[in-house]
């Protein structure tokens, strides 16, 4: 399987951002990609929460749905949209990542768990959850030729997530992102790397990258790494583009049997200490 992460600059009005997507997923299937991933925030990255309440609207009838959908069908590829804002009926919007199948039909999606509330240095605070509502079940979904667990950017952050989804047989994890620069430079690499090597999947990661309409900038270098943890292939971070790599799903089974780390965990309990003397409380915890 060849596999393609669609590096973006998403702006604040949807049909650019779609024609860039577009543009994007013709060259990536000409080359011979047949899983497309795009970053999170593909369809608008807008300004603030009016400027997001002017142009994301609910899920039936969504014209960006509609248009994706079209675009899969007719290049015969998974297009896996990495996220779009769905308006939900008490004011907020889910973060959705919506996998097409190459008939333009939808395979599954996933709300984004975690929200980003945090005040960086020297930026402002990014409080997710006053304009997104976290969805509540991770996803592990079949895709055409592999089993697929899909996550949103700041899910990175929380490995017990990355492990249930391999638990429960994906082999590659999607990871459509936003990532700020600062967290970017800091973070990026390495938490992808790590997720790789805990749970002996691939990894795709499809990031916003470059100075945005909305005002922003983000860190962009969109990777693929292996089951091993290799960065297989990598992006720059000034604006779209395309990284490709050939996805060998052998590779899944000789790093988990390699080091087994999925098969060895094991349970355990843990004692809360006050001043080097154990306490009675103990709390049962699955590693």
């Amino acid at each position: 399987m060849r596999a393609a992460a669609l590096q973006m600059t998403s702006g604040t009005r949807p049909e650019p951002n779609l024609d860039q997507l577009e543009a994007l997923a013709v060259e990536a299937a000409r080359k011979g990609a047949t899983y497309l991933l795009s970053p999170e925030v593909t369809v608008v990255y807008p300004e603030n929460r009016e400027g997001l309440g002017s142009v994301a609207g609910p899920w039936e009838g969504n014209p960006a749905i509609t248009r994706v959908g079209a675009i899969a069908r007719k290049r015969g590829v998974s297009l896996h949209l990495g996220s779009l804002a769905v308006a939900l009926p008490d004011g907020r919007y889910a973060n959705r990542s919506v996998l097409f199948l190459p008939d333009g039909s939808i395979g599954a999606t996933y709300d984004k768990i975690h929200l980003f509330d945090a005040t960086l240095p020297g930026l402002k605070q990014y409080r997710e959850s006053e304009t997104y509502a976290g969805g509540g079940e991770a996803v592990v979904t079949d895709a055409p030729g592999f089993r697929l667990g899909m996550t949103i950017c700041y899910d990175v952050r929380f490995p017990a997530l990355h492990r249930a989804l391999a638990e429960a047989g994906a082999q590659v994890i999607s990871v459509p992102a936003a990532f700020t620069v600062p967290t970017g430079e800091a973070h990026w690499e390495v938490l992808l790397r790590a997720r790789a090597i805990e749970t002996g999947s691939w990894v795709i990661a499809a990031a916003q990258a470059g100075h945005h309409e909305n005002g922003r900038s983000t860190w962009g270098h969109s990777m693929i790494i292996d089951p091993w943890g290799k960065v297989v292939t990598q992006l720059g971070g000034d604006g779209p583009g395309i990284a490709i790599a050939d996805i060998d799903l052998r590779a899944v089974d000789e790093a988990r049997g390699r080091v087994p780390a999925l098969a060895n965990a094991r349970p355990f309990s843990l004692t809360l200490a006050t001043s080097g003397t154990p306490t009675s409380a103990r709390e049962d915890v699955s590693a």
